[in-house]
């Protein structure tokens, strides 16, 4: 339906937004002189709270949104509850295992962040 396909996109542009948070903290750990694993432990850690609040504000719109609406509503209220849960996982567990296999790969990686 086309609520479910706009709850898919707002998801998409939630995943982008918390993989960029994640980035930005990385950065903001490189400039400060931390090593590339420090850099990406403290990111991660830095940046989770923010993406939790984030995600975790939105789930609750949508559960409201599912209790009190009708029909398309709830559709998307149930697409964008999915949507959040894989968000939350893919940002906070998938992309920190694929970073810290980078980084454990050699000994002076370099990030191009």
């Amino acid at each position: 339906t086309l609520p479910g396909i706009a709850a898919l996109v707002l998801t998409v542009g939630m995943a982008v937004d918390a993989n960029i948070i994640i980035y930005e903290r990385i950065r903001e750990e490189l400039r400060a002189g931390k090593s590339v694993r420090g850099a990406v432990e403290a990111g991660f850690s830095r940046g989770l709270a923010a993406i939790i609040d984030g995600n975790l504000t939105t789930g609750v719109a949508a559960y409201v949104l599912y209790q009190y609406g009708s029909g398309p509503i709830k559709g998307f209220a149930v697409m964008l509850l999915i949507g959040i849960v894989c968000t939350l996982f893919t940002a906070t567990w998938c992309t920190r295992l694929f970073f810290e296999y980078y980084v454990g790969r050699g000994k002076n990686r370099v990030l191009g962040i």
